[in-house]
């Protein structure tokens, strides 16, 4: 089981998300690129508990990674962005069309590996739109798309034209978890997620 984890927008409550379906799924967390600090592998750390594998490139600044690798004097190659083997979760920065220098998007990097992808998509306004866009994208260039996540409070009209004109499966809804524990991360996901649909 190895998928891809990204997002309509950033800030969305992926890094959360990802966090509990590693924990649900037995699997290794991975973020290839990681743009600012503190970084998500400490906070999945944190709240799932597994094993996390090292960022093959770990940026100071909280900003687009080409801009936090300019920074640095990094480029970004894409021939370093090799997904470990074995049960992983991989989370993107941001949405799918983030740069990671001036000729190459992420949503590239996930053409190439060619693993299923778990879009993550707020439930408040325009999320439709962004949505139903991040599906045709991922389409356009042939990945394939695992279903779609839902984050925040309850909205199945939304949530149901999203599923239906977007042709994709609709996983489950991650509630904001306030206070975010482990155990609470465990409990939400158990509520809300069928292990089975991430067979």
């Amino acid at each position: 089981m190895r998928f891809v984890v990204s997002g309509t927008d950033t800030d969305i409550g992926k890094t959360v998300f990802a966090a509990g379906l590693a924990g649900l799924i037995g699997a290794r967390y991975w973020k290839p690129v990681q743009a600012g600090e503190p970084g998500d592998r400490e906070t999945v750390a944190a709240l799932a508990g597994g094993e996390t594998v090292p960022e093959a490139y770990r940026l100071k600044l909280a900003a687009s990674p080409h801009q936090g690798a300019a920074e640095e004097n990094v480029v970004i190659d894409a021939d370093r962005l090799t997904p470990p083997d074995g049960p992983l979760v991989i989370e993107g920065a941001g949405g799918l069309m983030v740069p990671l220098t001036r000729e190459m998007l992420f949503i590239d990097v996930f053409a190439r590996w060619k693993l299923p992808v778990v879009l993550c998509a707020r439930t408040t306004l325009g999320t439709i739109n962004h949505t139903l866009l991040s599906l045709e994208a991922l389409r356009a260039r042939h990945i394939p798309v695992h279903g779609v996540a839902f984050i925040g409070e309850a909205n199945d009209e939304s949530e149901g034209i999203i599923a239906e004109m977007g042709r994709v499966k609709r996983l489950g809804r991650l509630p904001h978890i306030t206070p975010l524990t482990p155990a609470r991360l465990v409990a939400a996901f158990a509520d809300n997620f069928r292990k089975e649909d991430f067979a």
